[in-house]
């Protein structure tokens, strides 16, 4: 961990100014930079073993989401979407004072970069998204739904641990250190010694809106898919509800045509945290 940088850029909303924390991995000088979003109620330690192991050919960086981690929690919940998201985003590209980036986003992650890569002169140069694609489907939104915002408290790590291991089941089979260490980045430990998850519940506002305002349908975002150009792959774990095997193939036959990878055993999402996936990433980004 020594060679972690933990800093944070300031970003502007219609409510006001909020900081946006971020880790960073590897020489600060070097123009080859990865940035790595992580998923709805996650942070950016998710990245821990994907960023070392690429840290000496690449600047890897992993924000923390606005509401989430380290990061401010915004006044106004109503902008807890991917155009404010995108905007904090285009902040911290321009602190990083480089041309172009890869790109590596997890669901949520994933859709904040399909919004940038989908632009005119977006600086992103190639992107990975890890399980998302431009369908979600109704069944994820619900499942989501039923813990995102509901703001549990704990009497120890080691209970919060529990509901980790439930809510994200999904993940696959991670080791017990794998799952401490995707427990204790997202929790933080209140004045009256509750354990808390370190995210702002208003993440759900806007979240619940849209689920009202689709009724059970699938949410799709093809227009957006269909508008970027840069080298794509997308990865989809097999047992995915959010990113289906039919999605996951429409996906290499229109907008940038990805190149598809899929991986077993595992649903929404893959976390890279094993040699295997991590291979995946570097075999893309041309290591």
């Amino acid at each position: 961990m020594t060679d972690m940088r933990q800093r944070s850029v300031r970003c502007l909303s219609p409510a006001g100014f909020h900081d946006m924390a971020y880790v960073e991995w590897g020489d600060a000088r070097n123009p080859r930079v990865l940035v790595c979003v992580h998923g709805l109620t996650r942070c950016g330690r998710d990245f821990d073993f994907l960023a070392q192991a690429l840290a000496a050919d690449y600047r890897v960086v992993c924000p923390d989401v606005a509401g989430r981690g380290h990061s401010d929690w915004l006044k106004d919940k109503s902008l807890y979407a991917v155009p404010q998201y995108a905007s904090d985003m285009a902040t911290l590209l321009a602190r990083l004072d480089v041309d172009s980036v890869d790109w590596l986003g997890t669901s949520l992650g994933g859709l904040i970069g399909m919004a940038l890569a989908a632009q005119e002169k977006t600086p992103i140069k190639r992107l990975l998204l890890n399980d998302v694609g431009p369908v979600i489907t109704a069944l994820s939104i619900a499942r989501i739904g039923e813990y995102v915002g509901r703001a549990p408290r704990f009497d120890s790590v080691d209970q919060a641990e529990a509901f980790v291991r439930f809510v994200a089941a999904p993940f696959g089979a991670l080791s017990d250190a794998q799952w401490r260490h995707l427990t204790v980045h997202v929790v933080k430990t209140a004045d009256d010694g509750k354990v808390e998850f370190c995210y702002d519940p208003g993440i759900a506002e806007p979240f619940r809106a849209q689920q009202a305002a689709d009724a059970g349908k699938d949410i799709e975002l093809w227009p957006l898919y269909d508008a970027i150009r840069c080298p794509t792959l997308a990865i989809r774990g097999a047992q995915s509800d959010l990113l289906t095997a039919a999605t996951h193939a429409a996906m290499a036959q229109r907008g940038p045509r990805a190149e598809l990878v899929e991986i077993p055993q595992v649903g929404h999402a893959p976390m890279f945290l094993d040699a295997a996936q991590v291979a995946i990433v570097e075999r893309f980004l041309g290591r």
